[in-house]
């Protein structure tokens, strides 16, 4: 049934209920202040109140899902196109040297607030932002052996 909360966009429906403890759900709703940057019919865009950089901005699909294996194709695939987006906002208009777009599913991912969403992050040459691992090469039998993990067929 069509939805009236303003969490919704005129004329759309909300397709699965809001979760009344996820901060995100409240956001969204207008319950929680927020800046937004972007607004259509599947997602919202803020900014990060604690940005990793200047910009830093979190894209947010309307329609909660904890994590990527709950979230929609169609919503994953719409806050994919909108943080491509802002990306190149941030390029732009920000003076960025680089964008990073990150997304995490799973505490031990580092995924702290449990509904989907994105990360813009403006990248600059100066900012405070390391790689979280160092890379190194792997062992080749290893990859081929795990790559069968991943086989779809």
């Amino acid at each position: 049934m069509p939805g009236t909360d303003p969490g919704t966009v005129p004329g759309t429906r909300r397709l699965r209920p809001v979760s009344d403890d996820c901060l995100f759900c409240q956001i969204v709703a207008g319950a929680v202040p927020s800046i937004r940057v972007h607004e259509d019919e599947r997602a919202i865009a803020i900014m990060d109140i604690y940005p990793a950089t200047r910009g830093h901005v979190l894209v947010i699909p309307r329609e909660h899902a904890d994590d990527i294996h709950g979230a929609s194709d169609d919503d994953v695939a719409h806050c994919a196109s909108v943080a491509k987006r802002l990306a190149g906002r941030a390029m732009a208009t920000l003076a960025a040297d680089g964008v990073t777009i990150m997304q995490s599913n799973g505490a031990a991912a580092w995924q702290t607030i449990f509904h989907y969403h994105v990360h813009v992050i403006p990248r600059y040459h100066d900012d405070p932002l390391e790689l979280p691992w160092t890379p190194a090469p792997a062992d080749q039998d290893e990859l081929r052996r795990i790559s069968q993990s991943y086989s779809t067929d």
